[in-house]
């Protein structure tokens, strides 16, 4: 494959520890290996890049899921047809980081072919952040593509009623000699933890990011019941975009569409969600070749950080934030539901 782009972080002690945790957790209860590796290798890159939403807060969350039977802990994964560099993946009701990781090296492996590699995956769940999965295209040298839907949270711009998901698109692009240009947002205006997050503080919510139950933006955490799309009086922008997901991750598969999917937090966590997904790979040397793509991407990032800013300011580019160095102190929820999982699986508290 063309040139690996990947590059270790920091703080790796604490990061191995809470790492080592989970897997063990996973197997404890009862995941064969697969899984245990790629949803704790989902959930690190949540982690590990400041997506707290979807990184070790949910290892509770997935346990439950494996061992009620939402999720199928030793699933059999297998390409369910393909034509060309097209294929379709049958994920078994698997844990989504397997299923979604397994259909990105199988489109890796269609783009070194054919320049390009699509794959649809189908009878999947909930896949945690989008992003890490479009970065192992990039750390092959691969420009990557991940999308999903999930149950519907999001009202439709003018709409009063949950519609989409918050439906995230990710691109990852590799750059030579530094981190990959990375882009993952939800299509909402912003994740629920956001709201969350307020409520906790007592805080007024920014305009125009949430609604109450009639579909009204409301500024008052404590009544909001559903995100407004992506763009605010604009917003016909982000539901556009959460469409695109729908489109691909749902209607493209033949899977649930976020209307009609089971909540993520339940109450039923015996039967399996029927979520789909949807990955693209594309091999840069199928349209030019390396070293003027690679100048290329070089050219476009260091312009982009280097031009002028406002005053107090500094221009980033996607992903940049999250390469920034972060502490791995745990919350305190997060913190008693592995202290729970410590002593139900006998596994070792993370030091």
């Amino acid at each position: 494959m063309p040139h690996d782009t990947t590059s270790p972080r920091g703080g790796l002690t604490a990061l191995v520890s809470i790492d080592s945790f989970c897997r063990k957790v996973f197997l404890a209860a009862g995941a064969d290996e697969a899984t245990a590796d790629a949803a704790t290798r989902a959930m690190m890159h949540g982690t590990r890049h400041g997506i707290d939403s979807h990184g070790v807060r949910l290892l509770g969350h997935y346990v439950k899921g494996l061992t009620e039977g939402r999720l199928n802990p030793r699933p059999q994964i297998a390409v369910a047809s393909n034509l060309g560099a097209i294929a379709s993946l049958d994920a078994d009701n698997a844990h989504g980081a397997l299923a979604t990781y397994t259909a990105m090296a199988h489109a890796s492996r269609l783009a070194v072919d054919f320049g390009i590699g699509a794959v649809a995956v189908r009878n999947s769940s909930h896949f945690g952040p989008a992003g890490a999965y479009a970065m192992t295209a990039a750390g092959h040298g691969l420009i990557g593509f991940a999308f999903c839907n999930s149950d519907s949270f999001v009202r439709l711009h003018d709409g009063a009623m949950r519609f989409h998901g918050t439906n995230p698109i990710a691109c990852a692009v590799p750059v030579r000699g530094s981190d990959p240009w990375l882009f993952d947002m939800a299509t909402s205006a912003v994740p629920y933890n956001r709201v969350q997050l307020y409520r906790s503080l007592g805080r007024e919510l920014p305009a125009g990011v949430a609604s109450d139950e009639r579909g009204y933006d409301t500024r008052d955490p404590d009544i909001a019941d559903m995100l407004a799309p992506l763009g605010g009086e604009f917003g016909f922008k982000g539901a556009g975009l959460a469409g695109i997901s729908e489109i691909l991750s749902a209607v493209l598969t033949g899977m649930k569409l976020s209307f009609d999917i089971a909540p993520m937090p339940g109450p039923d966590f015996s039967t399996p969600r029927g979520l789909g997904a949807f990955v693209i790979a594309l091999n840069p040397e199928a349209f030019l070749d390396l070293e003027t793509f690679d100048a290329g991407m070089k050219r476009y990032v260091e312009t982009l950080r280097n031009s002028p800013a406002r005053d107090g300011f500094k221009v980033m580019a996607p992903g940049d934030r999250e390469w920034a160095e972060r502490g791995v102190e745990l919350d305190p929820a997060t913190a008693d539901s592995f202290r729970t999982l410590s002593a139900q699986y006998g596994v070792d508290f993370p030091a």
